[in-house]
């Protein structure tokens, strides 16, 4: 009997799984019209969108200040940043709520007697969330430094291939190449970049990097949004990270020698 009530309990969680991506693809699929809609709007303000209506006279106005046009304006704004809230939390449901049943069905076939609750999967997909933004933060990291070692790369390449036909090179600045290639030194980039990573942290160029892990942990304390509840946390949060990712041993390396 358990078994058959096990076999029916897959079933029904399997058409849950399906009407909530349904639901979540549907969502989603909107939120990212009116996002794309809110962006070209944004872009016709700039664009001078709002002169035109001024120019307009007493007509511009009025279309500007009715109310039906500023809910409208409000909507463009709020809608995409709750909409992708509420995708969230629907993953968020989904996936506690079919995994427990899963689980649960699973058990009645196979006879295992388990109490789950539901706190338990709640626990499980934060961790899965934490898990795929680390994940995500290496890629991001790993794709970064790979291309500054490509722009040295060329640039030194370059340096060496005028040193070889010239006699000499330039230490900085902007020159084209043969086949109308551009190279650019990166080294003012780089340099501006680091300097304006340890100002984020805190610290001086001369930093190491035992102090600049202990200035990104006391930073990340401060501003991680599970303690931080300011509206900004979550932005400072990233900025702080972004920092302490570029501040890494090759880059500290990098800057000691080009300021040698």
């Amino acid at each position: 009997m358990k078994k058959i009530i096990g076999k029916g309990l897959h079933k029904i969680t399997e058409g849950i799984s399906f009407i909530l991506d349904l639901i979540i693809n549907i969502v989603n699929f909107v939120v990212t019209v009116v996002a794309t809609l809110s962006s070209g709007l944004a872009a016709l303000i700039g664009a001078g969108g709002c002169l035109f209506i001024f120019l307009l006279g007493p007509f511009g106005l009025y279309f500007l200040l009715n109310p039906a046009t500023l809910l409208l304006v409000l909507f463009f704004v709020v809608f995409p940043i709750l909409g992708t809230k509420f995708v969230s939390w629907l993953k968020y449901l989904k996936y506690i709520f079919t995994e427990y049943l899963f689980d649960l069905s699973d058990d009645l076939i196979k006879g295992r007697n388990r109490k789950k609750r539901f706190n338990e999967y709640g626990l499980k997909y934060r961790r899965m969330q934490e898990e795929q933004r680390r994940r995500e933060q290496q890629r991001r990291r790993e794709e970064e430094q790979r291309q500054w070692e490509e722009r040295f790369r060329q640039w030194n390449e370059y340096q060496k291939s005028q040193q070889q036909y010239y006699g000499g090179y330039w230490g900085s600045g902007q020159y084209t190449g043969y086949g109308g290639q551009t190279y650019v030194n990166p080294t003012t980039d780089f340099v501006s970049k680091y300097e304006k990573s340890c100002q984020i942290l805190g610290l001086g160029t001369d930093a190491d990097k035992y102090q600049i892990k202990l200035a990104y942990r006391k930073k990340a304390k401060e501003y991680h949004p599970d303690i931080n509840k300011a509206p900004d946390a979550t932005t400072k949060f990233q900025v702080i990270n972004d920092a302490y990712e570029f501040l890494n041993d090759a880059n500290i390396e990098r800057y000691k020698n080009i300021n040698k």
